[in-house]
C-alpha cells in the first residue's frame, strides 16, 4: 500500500470491555470489517497497527485528518473514544548524544 507522503500518524483510543478475551475469529472479524471501511475511504487513510489490552485496542493510524479517522469509526460502528495526533516519535536511540553512533567509542 502506498503512503500519501506526508499524512499525519494518530494514536486512536478506542475503549472496548473485554477486549483481551476476544477470540482470534472474533479479531479476525474486526479487522476485516476495519480493512473494508478503508478500502472505501481511499487511499487517505491507512491502519498502521494496533494494541489488544484488557478493555480497550490502541490503534495506529495514517491519515489525512482527524475528520477521516472519525468517518471510519462510525462506518465500522467502533468506538473512537480519544484521537491523538502523533507529534515526533522516540526510542532509546533519542538518549544517545548526537553526533556519535551506537558503535562510537565513549
Amino acid at each position: 500500500m502506498d503512503t500519501v507522503p506526508n499524512m499525519p500518524r494518530y494514536v486512536i483510543e478506542r475503549d472496548l470491555p473485554g477486549a483481551g478475551n476476544l477470540s482470534p475469529d472474533e479479531l479476525q472479524a474486526v479487522s476485516q470489517k476495519s480493512c473494508n471501511v478503508l478500502k472505501n475511504l481511499g487511499p487517505e487513510i491507512q491502519w498502521e497497527h494496533s494494541y489488544v489490552t484488557a478493555d480497550k485496542i490502541y490503534c495506529v493510524y495514517r491519515a489525512a485528518s482527524e475528520e477521516l479517522i472519525r468517518e471510519h469509526a462510525a462506518q465500522g460502528g467502533f468506538p473512537a473514544n480519544r484521537i491523538s495526533e502523533v507529534k515526533t516519535m522516540i526510542d532509546p536511540t533519542t538518549a544517545e548524544p548526537k553526533g556519535r553512533s551506537a558503535g562510537d567509542a565513549a
